[in-house]
This record gives structure tokens, C-alpha cells and sequence, in this order.
């Protein structure tokens, strides 16, 4: 019993880790990053306003798209003192992307400059192409 206790604990994180879907070259794919320091949560919440079950990554059709992330970050300092612990904040930002190319990869960069969350879309050429035009954060 207490070698199949482990095992069954294994197997049932193992089975949470799904596989990320094959790239569909007719699509566009949008990974994600978080350079800067603090960040801890970057995912995909919706595209075109319509909610997906995936959250670490985007797959889109070429053209125009809106982009919406969550974006966890810490502040370190918050409170008005630099004795006190981090700060968690819980940030949604919107990309809007209209020249998205099937086959391309881009990538995502969330980032914080102490409370303010910005994003910006690269292309395979690290190039900006977009920029975050809004944001709203809860904590």
C-alpha cells in the first residue's frame, strides 16, 4: 500500500500535464515570456473575446486578432516601505494584432515597471508589432 500511494500520485500529475497541440502551419502561434523580474504568470484568456480552454498559448488564423492575457506579477516594496514583502498583482491586458501570418511564430512579453503591467507582441524577427492598448487590474 504504501508503494502504490506514490505511484497513484504520480500518475495523477503526470495525467495533468498535457502536451501542447501539434503547430498547424496555416495558423499563427503566440508564445509567452516574462523578463522582467516578478513576473510569475503569463497565459491566454481569450481571443476575440471568446474564452479558451488553454491558457499557455495562442493559435490563430492569419489576419486580425484581439488578444487578451492574465498577467501575474510581484511588486517588491508595496506599502509605501521597502521592508514589507512582495505585492501580488493580477493584471488583464489586450493586444490587438491585424497582419497576424500563418506559419509565423510571435511572442508575447508581459512585463511590470513597478505597478504598471505592459505587453508587447514580437515577431520571429524580435520586432515589435504591437503593444498592449489597454489594461485592468484587480489586485
Amino acid at each position: 500500500m504504501r508503494t502504490l500511494l506514490p505511484l497513484l500520485a504520480a500518475s495523477l500529475v503526470a495525467g495533468c500535464q498535457t502536451p501542447l497541440p501539434p503547430v498547424d502551419p496555416q495558423m499563427a502561434w503566440v508564445e509567452f515570456s516574462t523578463p522582467s523580474p516578478g513576473g510569475k504568470l503569463l497565459m491566454a484568456e481569450r481571443l476575440d473575446n471568446q474564452r479558451l480552454s488553454d491558457g499557455r498559448y495562442f493559435q490563430v488564423t492569419p489576419g486580425s486578432h484581439e488578444l487578451r492575457v492574465r498577467f501575474d506579477f510581484e511588486v517588491f516594496g508595496g506599502g509605501g516601505s521597502l521592508l514589507t514583502g512582495p505585492v501580488e498583482r493580477l493584471c488583464y491586458l489586450t493586444i490587438r494584432y491585424d497582419h497576424f501570418e500563418a506559419g509565423q511564430r510571435y511572442l508575447l512579453e508581459g512585463r511590470s515597471l513597478a505597478f504598471t503591467p505592459s505587453a508587447r507582441l514580437y515577431n520571429a524577427k524580435r520586432e515589435i508589432v504591437a503593444e498592449d492598448r489597454e489594461f485592468n487590474c484587480i489586485i
